[in-house]
C-alpha cells in the first residue's frame, strides 16, 4: 500500500479569515473552495511525512503543524510585518534547522522552519 498524501485539516469557524492568514504568510493559493472548506496549495511537491513527538525540541511544545519554507528569515519578517505574534523566537537549532513558532487565528501552534545549509 502507498500513501499518496496526508492533508492537514484545520477546524475554523471563519474559513475565509484563516485561509487569508495562510495565503498572506506563505503565498499559498486556493485550489478548491466549497465555502465550508478551502484547500490551499503551493506548486512544490514534497514527500509525505508524519511527525510523532514527545516534545518540540529544545524544550518547546510539540507544534500542531511544521511548515518548511525556502527562506525562514523572510517569512519571519513577513509575520512581524503582518502583526503575528512570535511565540518561540527565530533560532538556529542544534539539529540543523532555523525556525520560529507562531499561532494561526484558530490557535494552532506552527513551527516555521528552513534547513541550515
Amino acid at each position: 500500500m502507498t500513501v499518496k498524501r496526508i492533508v492537514a485539516n484545520i477546524a475554523a469557524a471563519y474559513v475565509e479569515e484563516v485561509g487569508t492568514f495562510y495565503s498572506e504568510l506563505f503565498g499559498l493559493t486556493a485550489v478548491m473552495d466549497h465555502g465550508w472548506i478551502v484547500t490551499l496549495a503551493s506548486e512544490e511537491v514534497a514527500r509525505t511525512q508524519l511527525g510523532i513527538a514527545s516534545e518540540g525540541g529544545s524544550g518547546a511544545p510539540v507544534p500542531d503543524l511544521s511548515i518548511e519554507v525556502e527562506d525562514v528569515d523572510a517569512v519571519h519578517q513577513r509575520a512581524l510585518r503582518l502583526g503575528h505574534g512570535i511565540v518561540y523566537p527565530l533560532t538556529d537549532e542544534p539539529w540543523g534547522v532555523r525556525r520560529f513558532y507562531l499561532r494561526d487565528p484558530t490557535g494552532k501552534l506552527l513551527n516555521i522552519l528552513s534547513h541550515i545549509d
